[in-house]
């Protein structure tokens, strides 16, 4: 029986609890999550997106330098590529769809990677740029790598600058759900494409792993951290950065769902999880 998005048993919500799934419930729990199909960003958001990012415009670039030397087409292609469309050059306004096949495919090389984690027991970072969409995700990804021996780090915990340039310009460095970084201006946590919080947590520590987004995810990448991470259709620069083979996994999907609509891919990447050892350990 499907374990669909709304569906919880008591108080236990079991889409957080690594478990055997068919590849029928995952694929339709991408849909009905919203991740996959119709996205909420239609094509002239993504055209527009990918102009920016190619005309250099650094909000879009995440920290990540040369992203911006690709034409408009090249780009379109390679995130027609990682969603599963075929890019028609002729159309500019309309829906995007997004293949769920592909979102799995990618959450399972995650996997493989977090399986190597935890063999080599890593020092992880996670954070998130969009505090409302993929928090829980990376939290509950956490949890399970801590308990398979990893270590979350929390470098730059609360650490606060100035950006003058904002209308609210404190910003402040959390952890919030269970060690998930984030950017805040101390009373609420904003959404950012800005590379400027990881750039400090690096200051402070060097992780063998980010797993992360945004700017988050873009500045450890520039920085030659290893990272895992998701981008949505309508920001390009970490998809151009694996093509250039600067990081190895990309999840292309919709990054502003509801948090708990991610549980299919949070149980694509626990397939590859050493997680006998979780039972092996409990007796």
């Amino acid at each position: 029986m499907a374990i669909h998005p709304h569906d919880r048993i008591g108080t236990a919500d079991r889409r957080w609890t690594p478990a055997p799934h068919t590849e029928e419930e995952l694929l339709d729990g991408t849909l009905r999550g919203g991740m996959a199909g119709v996205v909420s960003h239609p094509m002239d958001n993504v055209l527009w997106k990918i102009g920016m990012l190619c005309d250099g415009e650094p909000d879009s670039q995440f920290g990540l330098a040369g992203v911006d030397v690709m034409s408009r087409q090249e780009v379109l292609a390679l995130v027609g590529g990682a969603s599963g469309f075929e890019p028609d050059p002729f159309v500019r306004w309309g829906p995007v769809r997004v293949r769920p096949e592909p979102i799995l495919a990618e959450c399972r090389a995650m996997g493989d990677r977090l399986a190597l984690a935890c063999e080599r027991e890593e020092r992880i970072v996670l954070a998130t740029g969009h505090p409302t969409g993929l928090i829980q995700l990376w939290a509950e990804l956490g949890r399970v790598l801590e308990r398979l021996g990893c270590t979350i780090l929390r470098p730059a915990d609360g650490v606060t600058w100035e950006e003058p340039e904002r209308r609210v310009p404190r910003r402040q460095i959390r952890y919030l759900n269970g060690g998930v970084a984030v950017l805040t201006d101390r009373a609420s946590a904003r959404h950012t494409h800005n590379p400027r919080p990881m750039q400090i947590m690096l200051e402070e520590a060097t992780p063998d792993l980010v797993i992360a987004d945004h700017g988050f995810a873009g500045a450890a990448i520039q920085a030659g951290i290893d990272t895992v991470s998701v981008a949505d259709v309508n920001d390009p620069a970490l998809i151009v950065a694996k093509a250039q083979g600067r990081t190895e996994v990309v999840v292309v999907m919709d990054d502003n769902v509801r948090p708990e609509a991610y549980w299919p891919c949070y149980q694509a990447a626990c397939e590859r999880l050493p997680l006998d050892r979780l039972s092996a350990s409990a007796r």
